[in-house]
């Protein structure tokens, strides 16, 4: 006897009745363009595919702010890019220096003992930023030839700001750099070449405002003449930058690629080359650092210090006496604004990424959080942080500048 199909719930029965407005550490809203690109599906060794890959390379390379052609779209989330990049500069026996301020700087270090690295990590304390100092110590008792970093740990919403530095100690000691930019790439200033960034990874839904699965990786020229000369092939095939690089770049097969996704991905690179990377960085600086305000004057308390605040993903402490599971809720189901917890630290996060970074999201957002910290009995003075957010926005509209 045959066994019968189940019995499944319909999605409209299981998805909100009205849309929530997706203010967390992403997925982040998208716009209509990008979501009608996500619904067409095209043959993936087409003539019209082919174009639209040269484009997303095009387009990549000035999001990423590089020179290099070795630019690859990725099937999967920011994670597989991050193993992507690993994987191919990592050989059995190459000595990596992780430097790990956060859960995702770890999973970077785990990726590497994955892969055979011998692996030393460089710990800070999960509110603080990696120091320069400290890496131009490590780096000058021992020779590494890979170090990984993360700019903005999302985590914790910690920037790592001394970024720029560590990369020049790394370039000119002939280590390899994999820094995740995940939630920075195009939120806020990363120039790849100038830095003397070895390999750039990010997720499609974070800063760039597409889908979740189908991400971007962008490898330096150096980094790409390691690659050539391992030798060895990557354990994961799927992430082999040789074998990706038959598509991407030689109108070959690698596999059947998501489409549907890189057509979404095109778009949403189309949005910010339309509104320029400069005025991209101007729009989420604004935003952030104006909610940023009206939390703090509201009398919420932010989890990290100004010097070194992530403007992505804002993290706010939970005070004493709060439930954040109940806080959370409260805010998905009676405002229908769904925000971040985190892993182990006590905080709440809003995202500030991409379509999140409009005036009319903030307000909501705003007014969404200091209704739900009162519902739980706690004193908020919410006119005080809208009326904040409104002067700080204006101010900041008129007046920042890159």
């Amino acid at each position: 006897m045959p066994i019968p199909p189940p019995v499944t719930t319909p999605l409209s029965d299981i998805l909100p009745s009205e849309p929530l407005l997706m203010m967390g550490a992403g997925p982040v809203p998208i716009s209509s363009r990008v979501a009608a690109a996500n619904s067409v599906v095209v043959n993936h060794l087409g003539e019209p595919m082919s174009k639209i890959i040269s484009q997303v390379k095009e387009m990549s390379k000035y999001v990423f702010q590089t020179r290099s052609s070795h630019v690859f779209g990725v099937s999967g989330p920011g994670s597989a890019t991050m193993e992507m990049g690993i994987c191919n500069v990592v050989e059995k026996g190459d000595s990596v220096l992780c430097l790990c301020n956060g859960f995702f700087s770890q999973r970077m270090a785990e990726m590497a003992r994955r892969c055979g690295g011998d692996v030393t990590v460089l710990e800070e304390d999960g509110v603080l930023p990696v120091s320069a100092e400290r890496v131009k110590e490590a780096l000058a008792k021992k020779h590494y030839d890979v170090l990984t970093i993360v700019h903005g740990e999302t985590s914790s919403t910690v920037c790592n700001i001394e970024l720029e530095a560590i990369c020049k100690l790394a370039h000119e000691s002939n280590t390899i750099t994999v820094v995740d930019g995940v939630c920075t790439l195009s939120t806020m200033p990363l120039p790849m070449d100038e830095w003397h960034i070895d390999v750039l990874i990010t997720g499609g839904q974070k800063g760039l405002s597409s889908i979740p699965g189908v991400s971007l990786i962008a490898f330096s020229v150096r980094s790409w003449e390691k690659i050539l000369a391992r030798k060895a092939s990557p354990a994961q095939w799927c992430y082999d930058a040789i074998l990706a690089n038959n598509f991407w770049h030689n109108d070959g097969y690698h596999y059947t690629a998501p489409v549907s996704g890189i057509l979404a991905v095109h778009e949403a690179l189309k949005l910010v080359c339309e509104e320029t990377i400069e005025l991209r960085y101007k729009r989420h600086r604004v935003c952030s650092l104006s909610l940023q305000s009206g939390i703090a004057a509201m009398g919420v308390e932010l989890y990290v210090p100004s010097a070194f605040r992530l403007n992505a993903v804002v993290g706010i402490r939970v005070p004493e006496g709060i439930d954040s599971k109940m806080l959370l809720n409260e805010m998905s189901t009676m405002h229908k604004v769904e925000i971040s917890g985190t892993f182990g630290a006590p905080i709440v996060r809003i995202g500030q990424m991409g379509e999140q970074c409009r005036g009319h999201n903030l307000f909501r957002t705003l007014h969404a959080l200091g209704n739900s910290f009162s519902a739980q009995g706690m004193k908020v003075d919410l006119p005080m942080g809208m009326a904040e957010l409104e002067r700080s926005f204006s101010e900041l509209s008129n007046h920042t500048a890159f």
